[in-house]
């Protein structure tokens, strides 16, 4: 079996909206902050100096959004209330969603803006294969090109509401993309907006996810490198409790 990695790294040196913050211990500092913890917590004396080298861990703490990097959107993040009662956070979504056949649709012709139904079924059509119910889907957009860049936020494409309810009909609950966002830029949903007055331009991938229960993979890598379909993928979320998203290592598996 061969393992490709899907994710895009947590990288605080990559633009990001909301920047990362990543504070490193070295293991010298790590074994000085174990001393004063074990003194603090638990009334134990002990001199860093009797370890080897006088290093014990090192420590890694970050400060970021769920949403930075390879992560999972929950349907308790498109909103408070659904049609299908309340939304589950990620802790609560069902596992078995998340190890599927997986199905990969090349739209990269599209460049920026929005994909409809027509361009989906294309895809399908030259695929020769629908996705079946709990497949997970995945969309090659190009958006990876430009990842820790401030172009990988701005250009891309993402679904409109008729190709995000078309998915869903057919039975998929996880919908993959290797952009920053299920929908459209914002910049090209507010202009569609204001042009025409119509509000369900407005991210209508996501807000899909209050009349359907359905999970997002955003930021995915390497689509490029997968074959259309007859293919598994991993993407099991981290369990954060009560959170609308959470990161995951999502990977291929290819049976050779």
């Amino acid at each position: 079996m061969r393992v490709i990695d899907l994710s895009s790294p947590v990288d605080a040196a990559g633009w990001e909206p909301d920047p990362i913050v990543h504070e490193i211990m070295t293991p010298a500092e790590g074994a000085a902050h174990m001393a004063a913890e074990m003194k603090e917590h638990f009334g134990l004396d002990f001199d860093p100096a009797d370890l080897p080298g006088g290093e014990l861990l090192s420590l890694d703490t970050l400060t970021l959004t769920s949403h930075t990097g390879t992560h999972v959107d929950a349907p308790s993040h498109y909103g408070s209330v659904g049609d299908y009662g309340r939304p589950r956070h990620i802790d609560e979504m069902p596992l078995d969603w998340f190890l599927r056949p997986a199905v990969v649709l090349d739209v990269s012709d599209v460049g920026i803006g929005t994909i409809g139904v027509e361009r989906i079924e294309k895809q399908i059509a030259e695929i020769e294969y629908t996705p079946q119910p709990l497949d997970i889907v995945m969309l090659h957009t190009g958006a990876s090109q430009h990842s820790g860049t401030p172009r990988y936020f701005t250009d891309f494409a993402g679904l409109d509401g008729a190709a995000t309810d078309y998915l869903l009909d057919l039975g998929v609950r996880v919908i993959g993309t290797d952009a920053w966002s299920l929908d459209a830029p914002f910049g090209h949903m507010i202009r569609t907006f204001q042009e025409t007055g119509d509000k369900s331009v407005l991210w209508p991938a996501h807000f899909a996810g209050r009349r359907r229960e359905y999970c997002q993979v955003e930021r995915l890598a390497q689509l490029d490198t997968l074959p259309t379909h007859g293919f598994r993928v991993s993407c099991f979320p981290v369990k954060i409790a009560g959170a609308g998203a959470g990161w995951t290592r999502a990977v291929a598996l290819i049976d050779e």
